[in-house]
């Protein structure tokens, strides 16, 4: 608090010990209580000048605070998983710390600490999360969702790797690598994670050519993928073009994979240590037992479809 570039606690300690006035007539002047003027006065004799900044709210002690050892932890995990290649995120290292160092640290107090020490590059203009609408299909088989990538190999040739993802486990139905993804190679793929998993009632994918022939112009009619979803009387759906985010889970598979060809997980690993694991809900969901329960004219359990019109 101020006057005119001159702290308020100044000009009372001022008024009070130079200009002699009492307390009392201070503190009806300037709208203060007596006994802020009164603690205010007391300090300056105690500490002199510094009584005219105003004091750190900070708390004296931090009972939730973690201990130094578990912050110096964290920042070394930090550096040791981003050296490898690995996803590096607060979920990931919240994961080591709970399985390999028995110490449950929150994901928001990884995040604080890796922003403390400068570990986070700050993007002022990037799209907060809390603004994107998040979703997530209720059961496994509801919606799967794919995409492809490209990858350049070591002798530098190129290469593309296709995904199917389950959109309500995450759970890999399906990672295949092709010098070049194809609408066939797709349909082909689709057919082998459905004689694994079942038939989807849905799919979801962008607007690539290899998925769907909607923003050609109506020109050559469907492709070899779309007959095949027709055929299998699957729900075809699509993102809105330049909105990659509605597919974000395959995309963030793809992040990962990527990850992966270069530096991989060492022999013994978990998924969830596979780079990407961003606190997602294990594999054990896609096969989790349960009642039967109807999505979009089909029964599912335990991740297959199990009943229903074909």
């Amino acid at each position: 608090m101020s006057l005119g570039g001159v702290s308020k606690a100044r000009v009372v300690i001022t008024a009070v010990v130079v200009e002699g006035r009492s307390q009392a007539e201070v503190a009806r002047s300037y709208g203060v209580s007596k006994g802020w003027v009164s603690k205010l006065v007391a300090r300056y004799r105690a500490e002199g000048e510094a009584a005219f900044e105003p004091r750190s709210r900070r708390p004296r002690t931090s009972p939730n605070a973690i201990d130094a050892d578990t912050v110096e932890l964290i920042v070394r995990l930090r550096k040791e998983l981003a050296e490898q290649g690995l996803d590096a995120g607060p979920d990931t290292i919240a994961w080591h710390l709970e399985h390999h160092h028995q110490r449950a640290v929150s994901r928001a107090t990884i995040s604080r600490y890796l922003t403390r020490h400068g570990l986070v590059a700050p993007e002022p203009k990037k799209r907060p999360r809390s603004s994107s609408i998040r979703f997530e299909a209720a059961l496994p088989n509801e919606t799967w969702q794919a995409d492809f990538t490209h990858y350049r190999l070591a002798d530098g040739s190129e290469a593309e790797i296709l995904s199917w993802l389950d959109d309500h486990s995450r759970y890999a139905l399906l990672v295949t690598c092709r010098r070049r993804i194809t609408g066939p190679i797709v349909r082909e793929a689709f057919r082998q994670a459905v004689a694994a998993h079942g038939v989807p009632a849905s799919t979801l994918t962008d607007n690539g050519m290899v998925f769907t022939t909607r923003l050609a112009g109506g020109r050559g009619g469907r492709n070899a993928f779309e007959h095949e979803l027709r055929r299998l009387h699957v729900r075809q759906k699509n993102s809105t073009p330049n909105h990659p985010t509605t597919c974000g889970k395959v995309e963030r598979f793809q992040c990962a994979t990527r990850r992966m060809v270069v530096s991989p997980v060492q022999p013994g690993g978990t998924r969830r240590e596979v780079p990407g694991s961003d606190g997602l809900p294990s594999a054990e969901r896609l096969t989790g037992t349960g009642a039967c329960q109807e999505t979009a004219g089909r029964v599912q359990r335990q991740g297959r479809c199990c009943g229903g019109p074909a």
